[in-house]
């Protein structure tokens, strides 16, 4: 089909075929197979705010995704270099973002070295415990450990939760210095061996900060080390290669096997899997031409440039207890009798999806801290009723608690955060995305319990950066003792590990959300993986969502799609022949029909479809809705002033905003309330016109009216989470430009979620039950 699936779950990069998809910034994957390899060069950018796709012919040098636009040249590097000094020191919201996950990240793979390293007796342990570990560490290099450790140890009291580890306090965004980029002159050694290679030279500020120091060498030496750029498919960096190495280069190279191994893992992880199973990964380097597989696997092994693990697994073949990476399993025998599963992953994301699981193991065995009494709560608990009790009464005694349920079940965390506050708790609520804080906010504003000075919710990014919410204590620990994460499918294994690793002892943590939605851009089903884990209470909304919307999306949630009565034309349905009717007939419900018939004007009326490309993708729309909307020529990369945009300052984020102006800082946008100033050389890799988006970029909010258009060529793209996240967008009206005959029925009944392989059950399990 045309249309650019804007999903990664409808590809899995790690098997046979799957990396035929280029990640958009959305979550999406843009581009074809193997045969599509120039537009994939021409540095297509992902709707999350990942980085442009890069490619090793002439039109990898072409900017730009942007339907009908022009894009910034050669005055981007001039109008950066003379932004005010005074900009440059203050941090944006997403710099500040990333230096917080950052040293989040530094600080685990640190906790983790030092599990490996050698721990002599009296080096932060002693005696017995010291002993013990040092003879675990002799053991595995084949030494010969101390006879006494295996004395008969005294029996220790057990501890109720292991002991938090502190993540280090975020440093405020005015003294933080933004993160410097490479050297002019590193990026000029890298723009020669580019050259050399017939690679695109505009690739050279990528490579020098994919590469680091000495970039061009290191180039030089392994030129699959072009990979590491973001875009780049394998076809190409061969390219790159033959031309730097002529015979040298060849498709036993164990260089390119290495290369090609990690690439294979990060496609999987934009596809949502922290890991890969062994299979499967070797079935995919076969693919690519890669003469020994399991050579390659081992070299980026022994590399440490990825981690493997075995799972053992049940009769039933789900994971039952902790992984072990294979090298440090020795009881060969026992392997023998129970069934493992090998996966391969990279190490960062193996580290999150282990700190996670220690944090939520923390929260589970821990007693949360007795902010009103008992009779308080349980009076509370009386005075609220149905599913609102439950949470009440699960929340009291618990330190982690899940809450499912749609639109209307927000009342629940809403009667929850007044009941705590009101108990005295220090209670926050965190969203997604500014929209679903907005929204939240006036919730709570409506129960007459908060006002929009003091509304306690804030959004996830705003609240680990610490430009939002309630700050961090003296210990690094958020400083509160109560967290409502709202849309919790939406958080990765990444995310997840900051949020859990931020609370502080005895703090709760509420995980709300429709499990119905599509999962997170980033890798891992962080929600969906602890539902079904049952390891801590789960509260299910009774509250169902009204009128004949609610009744239809909760049809579509259990995979019915059944007509609906709609005397207030709450639904409508409008039959398309083909993709030009598609594009005709939205441009005419957004300007005309739904603000004549239904009284919501166009700019709080949203439109959604499946993907970017195509004839009736997000640009082509964007771009006929523009020529109605607000004509302009596109003075700046495409955009005018009232222009209607999606900014992704980070991969899966997007906050819908509208451009304001250009100057030569960059392009104005106004953006969830907020002034956010997007310089020049970012436009293009973090804006697009928002007047359509995908269901990803649209997660997380709703407005008023929806149009989703399903195009005859989308019927591929098409699942229930993604049917049943697009049309429960809409408040008070959905208009369902239907093209795809049959393939909506067949996609609702039939197409679920793709799974996604994850560790985290498997490490859940031990750390809890053996707590």
């Amino acid at each position: 089909m045309s249309t650019e699936p804007e999903t990664t779950e409808d590809a899995e990069p790690g098997t046979p075929g799957a990396e035929s998809t280029t990640p958009t910034a959305d979550g999406g994957s843009e581009g074809g197979a193997g045969g599509e390899a120039g537009r994939a060069a021409e540095g297509g950018r992902a709707d999350d705010g990942s980085e442009p796709g890069a490619g090793t012919g002439e039109r990898g040098a072409e900017a730009g995704e942007h339907s009908g636009s022009e894009r910034p040249e050669g005055e981007a590097a001039a109008a950066t270099a003379s932004a005010d000094a005074a900009e440059a020191r203050r941090l944006s919201e997403a710099e500040a973002e990333l230096l917080a996950q950052q040293a989040e990240r530094e600080r685990i793979a640190q906790r983790k070295a030092e599990k490996k390293g050698p721990i002599a007796s009296g080096a932060k342990l002693s005696g017995t415990a010291a002993d013990l570990l040092a003879a675990v560490r002799a053991v595995e290099s084949g030494e010969k450990p101390a006879a006494t450790v295996f004395q008969e140890p005294s029996p220790a009291p057990r501890r109720t939760a292991p002991e938090p580890v502190r993540p280090p306090r975020p440093l405020p965004a005015e003294a933080a210095a933004a993160p410097a980029g490479p050297a002019p002159e590193a990026v000029q050694a890298v723009r020669r061996v580019l050259g050399e290679g017939g690679a695109p030279e505009a690739l050279a500020p990528q490579v020098a900060a994919a590469l680091g120091e000495g970039a061009d060498e290191r180039l030089r030496e392994d030129p699959w080390q072009l990979l590491r750029v973001a875009g780049v498919r394998p076809e190409q960096a061969d390219g790159f290669a033959r031309a730097l190495l002529g015979a040298e280069c060849g498709p036993d190279d164990a260089r390119r096997g290495r290369a090609v191994t990690v690439w294979l893992l990060e496609q999987a992880a934009l596809a949502g899997h922290t890991a890969l199973e062994m299979p499967a990964l070797l079935a995919a380097l076969a693919q690519r031409g890669v003469p020994e597989p399991d050579s390659a696997v081992q070299d980026s092994l022994a590399e440490g440039e990825a981690l493997v693990f075995q799972d053992a697994l049940e009769e039933t073949g789900a994971p039952a207890a902790p992984a072990a990476r294979t090298e440090e399993s020795t009881d060969d025998a026992e392997d023998e009798e129970r069934p493992v599963r090998v996966l391969v992953g990279l190490e960062r994301y193996a580290l999150a999806e282990e700190s996670l699981a220690d944090g939520l193991a923390r929260l589970v065995n821990s007693t949360p801290k007795q902010d009103g009494s008992a009779e308080e709560w349980e009076r509370a608990a009386a005075a609220a009723r149905g599913s609102a009790a439950d949470l009440l009464r699960a929340v009291a005694g618990h330190g982690l608690v899940l809450h499912t349920g749609g639109e209307a079940s927000l009342a629940e965390p809403a009667a929850l955060l007044d009941t705590a506050r009101a108990l005295g708790l220090r209670a926050w609520a965190a969203t997604h995305s500014p929209i679903g804080r907005d929204r939240f906010a006036a919730l709570l504003r409506r129960s007459g319990q908060e006002t929009a000075a003091d509304s306690p919710v804030t959004t996830v990014a705003g609240l680990l950066a610490g430009l939002e919410g309630p700050g961090r204590d003296a210990d690094g620990a958020l400083d509160l003792d109560l967290l409502v994460v709202l849309d919790a499918p939406q958080l990765d294994v990444e995310t997840a590990a900051l949020v859990t690793e931020s609370l502080p002892d005895g703090a709760r943590l509420v995980l709300a959300g429709d499990p119905a939605v599509l999962w997170s851009v980033g890798p891992g089903r962080v929600f969906a993986d602890l539902l079904a884990a049952r390891i801590c209470p789960q509260v299910a909304s009774r509250l169902p969502d009204p009128g004949p919307l609610g009744e239809l999306v909760s049809g579509i949630g259990i995979g019915e799609l059944n007509p609906v009565e709609a005397p207030g034309k709450e639904v409508v349905i409008v039959p398309v022949r083909d993709a030009g009717e598609a594009v005709h007939r939205t441009v005419q419900l957004v300007v005309d029909s739904v603000p004549r018939a239904i009284g919501v004007p166009a700019e709080q009326t949203q439109v959604i479809t499946p993907g970017h490309g195509g004839a009736v993708g997000t640009r082509a729309l964007n771009a006929a809705l523009k020529e109605r909307l607000n004509p302009g020529p596109g003075r700046f990369g495409g955009f005018d002033p009232g222009d209607r945009v999606v900014h992704s300052p980070v991969p899966g984020r997007a906050l819908p905003g509208r451009v304001l102006k250009a100057d030569a800082e960059g392009l104005h946008l106004s953006c969830a309330g907020g002034t956010v100033v997007v310089p020049k050389d970012r436009v293009e890799h973090t804006v697009r016109h928002g007047w359509a988006m995908t269901a990803h970029q649209a997660v997380g909010s709703r407005w008023p009216a929806v149009v989703a258009v399903l195009p005859g060529d989308a019927a591929q793209a098409l699942s229930r989470p993604w049917v049943y996240t697009a049309f429960g967008r809409a408040d008070r009206h959905l208009s369902v430009v239907h093209g795809v005959e049959q393939a909506l029925a067949r996609a609702v009944a039939e197409v679920p979620a793709k799974p996604r392989t994850t560790r985290l059950p498997v490490l859940l399990a031990p750390q809890v039950s053996g707590a």
